[in-house]
């Protein structure tokens, strides 16, 4: 039987928090590597994912705010839909009834 391989999650707080102790030059790579148990290669991706991404925070628009109208769009027709419904089972259940 094989030996199956655990590999750790890290919250994306965490990472951040290491990524920036990295950047202000608080700790060495060496040094956060040793203290979290992480490869150094793990930590030059979390760097890089950091970096590349940081320009959104100053987004003038989210970067979902197209599909957030479409989904608020998707489900006020979905409410006007369910009413239109109920009506229609109401109007239908009182013709029946004559």
């Amino acid at each position: 039987m094989s030996e199956r391989r655990r590999y750790r999650r890290y919250p994306p707080e965490l990472k951040v928090r290491i990524v920036l102790e990295l950047l202000q030059g608080r700790k060495t790579a060496a040094q956060l590597c040793r203290e979290h148990e992480i490869a150094p290669a793990r930590l030059s991706e979390w760097q890089q994912q950091f970096l590349e991404r940081a320009p959104l925070v100053f987004a003038a628009e989210p970067p979902h705010a197209e599909e957030q109208e479409r989904i608020a769009d998707l489900e006020r027709l979905v409410g006007q839909l369910t009413i239109e419904l109920a009506a229609s089972k109401k109007a239908s259940s009182l013709l029946a009834s004559r």
